[in-house]
């Protein structure tokens, strides 16, 4: 799943998102899949942003359907 236009007015709540997944979220792209569950990883993620602003697209790939739908809520607003 793909999810545009990350940045520092939704960043807490996308992270309370991947907090709240039951399963597994990672986040891939073409040279690399990581655990977003990890806080290192968040941390980095979140270091990205600010640094850019923004992340315009962002790859997931979540391991149960219920997170998948947490995250469609979330790029619903």
């Amino acid at each position: 799943m793909k999810l545009y236009n990350i940045n520092e007015s939704n960043i807490d709540d996308f992270f309370k998102t991947v907090d709240e997944c039951e399963g597994k979220v990672e986040i891939v792209s073409d040279d690399f899949k990581l655990n977003l569950k990890s806080k290192f990883t968040q941390y980095v993620s979140l270091a990205k942003i600010f640094f850019n602003g923004e992340v315009d697209e962002i790859e997931l790939i979540t391991h149960n359907p219920n997170d998948t739908n947490k995250f469609l809520n979330f790029a619903r607003g």
